[in-house]
Parts: structure tokens; C-alpha cells; sequence
């Protein structure tokens, strides 16, 4: 498992100019919410969400921002690439009604929960939101899942002007969810955890990786959890005692960033 599955692009889609999808044959069960670790030879070795899940194919969705994102960026089908894991804890898709808000690139770990839940019959809202309509991607998507869908741009280039946290203040004052979850910008779901007092909450957290199974600490948060085991979810419980939650992050060298 801790040794890298080299496997070859099967199909390769463009999202939009800065975000990219890789599909690749891997077999091994995988939950909504997981992630792998994505070798890219000769360049690096990076954390990747999942984004599509199919019996014997599954997918990452990504934006460039790095080198290594900017390497993946740059393959083509037939390219090979290794896989790691899945390694984390993944969703769980509790009770009748859930909302899921997604921000950037967050949206694309959450496409796979929507459709989950779908299968289990549960009634599902999704707030998406970006800077720009020109970010956005998985409209389409989500929407055949059959779900209610809210979109939010920043600067109103798309349905809404404002924030995915605008539009979910609002929901849920007219709704009652039994879940809240959510994957983006770190101070959108710190706003969202405050919003949703009283609703259950899990959030995916991200951090800076090097194993993905909890050996080398490089990703822990608060006191003692690894985002690579104990999550990347975490519920509004253990989110309150994380008192880094939605202050900062730290860098390869485990310097402090603040968000």
C-alpha cells in the first residue's frame, strides 16, 4: 500500500484554463473524501483528493499552482503516473438532508460525496462559489446529481455576487440540515462552522504532506493530529480544540502561514 501503483492517464479534461482532470485505472475501494499520494516522476510526490469514483477507474481534479501541479498539468493520456493510498478517512453521509459548500478547488472532492448521497436516497443542497465564472467547473455535474444548486462568483460575474457563506446563512435559517459539509479556503469553512451552530459539521482540512500515513508529522494540526490519519475530515468537535483552524498553516519547513 505505501509503495507507489504506476498506472497510465486513461483520459485527461481540461476543467478550465487554470483546473485539469486525470483519470487512471485503480481498482482499490475508495470513500468520498479520501485522498492519494500522486507521484510524478522525476518531479515530486503530492497529496490529491478524489475526484471521480468508478469501480475500476478513478480521478483527481487539480489546479496548477506549484511545479508539481504545473507538471501533472502538462500530462497528456498514456503519460504514467504513481499512486499511493487511498490513505485518510473519508465522508460520512449521515441522516436526510445534508448541505455541502465548496470553494475552488474544494468543489472537486466534494462532486463525488453529492453523488453518494444521491445513491442513498438523501436530499442534498450545494453552494459552489469562485473568484470568477472562469473558475468555476462541476456545474453541470452536480446538477444532474439532481441536487439543489446555489453558485456564488466574488465578483458576480455568475448567479450570485458574494460568497458560498452569503448564501449558506441564508439556507440555513430557511432549512434544517442534519449534516453540514464542506472542502475550500480555510477561512470560508471557519465561517461556515460558525454559521451551522447547532447542525453536525465536518470539514476537509489541508496541510502539507510528505508520507500520507502518519510517519513523518510534517501535516499535523492542534494538539498531536495528522491531517493524513485522523483526517482530512474533522468534525466541529475536534475542529473547536484546533485552535490553528482558519489562523494558519505551516510551510515545508514548518514556518506558520497565516491565512
Amino acid at each position: 500500500m505505501n509503495y507507489p501503483f504506476v498506472t497510465k492517464i486513461i483520459e485527461t479534461k481540461n476543467e478550465n484554463h487554470y483546473v485539469k482532470t486525470i483519470k487512471f485505472e485503480h481498482k482499490e475501494k475508495i470513500i468520498p473524501g479520501q485522498f492519494y499520494m500522486i507521484w510524478i516522476p522525476g518531479v515530486d510526490e503530492i497529496p490529491m483528493s478524489v475526484s471521480y469514483i468508478d469501480k475500476n477507474i478513478k480521478g483527481i481534479t487539480f489546479r496548477k499552482i506549484g511545479d508539481a501541479t504545473n507538471s501533472l498539468f502538462n500530462l497528456k493520456k498514456g503519460d504514467k503516473i504513481g499512486i499511493r493510498g487511498p490513505y485518510g478517512n473519508g465522508f460520512k453521509l449521515n441522516g436526510k438532508k445534508i448541505l455541502f459548500v465548496g470553494g475552488g478547488t474544494g468543489i472537486a472532492m466534494l462532486a463525488p460525496a453529492v453523488e453518494e448521497a444521491t445513491k442513498k436516497k438523501i436530499k442534498s443542497t450545494v453552494i459552489i462559489g469562485a473568484k470568477t465564472k472562469n473558475e468555476l467547473f462541476f456545474e453541470k455535474r452536480i446538477k444532474d446529481t439532481g441536487a439543489e444548486l446555489f453558485i456564488s462568483t466574488d465578483d458576480g460575474t455568475h448567479k450570485t455576487k458574494g460568497f458560498t457563506t452569503d448564501i449558506a446563512k441564508d439556507i440555513i435559517k430557511e432549512n434544517k440540515f442534519d449534516l453540514v459539509l464542506t472542502c475550500g479556503p480555510e477561512l470560508m469553512m471557519k465561517k461556515l462552522m460558525d454559521i451551522s451552530k447547532g447542525i453536525a459539521f465536518h470539514a476537509s482540512l489541508e496541510r502539507f504532506m510528505k508520507c500520507g500515513f502518519g510517519i513523518c508529522g510534517q501535516c499535523c494540526i492542534g494538539e498531536g493530529l495528522r491531517v493524513c490519519t485522523e483526517g482530512p475530515i474533522f468534525d466541529e468537535k475536534t475542529l473547536k480544540k484546533i485552535k490553528d483552524f482558519g489562523v494558519f498553516k505551516r510551510d515545508a519547513s514548518g514556518k506558520k502561514i497565516e491565512f
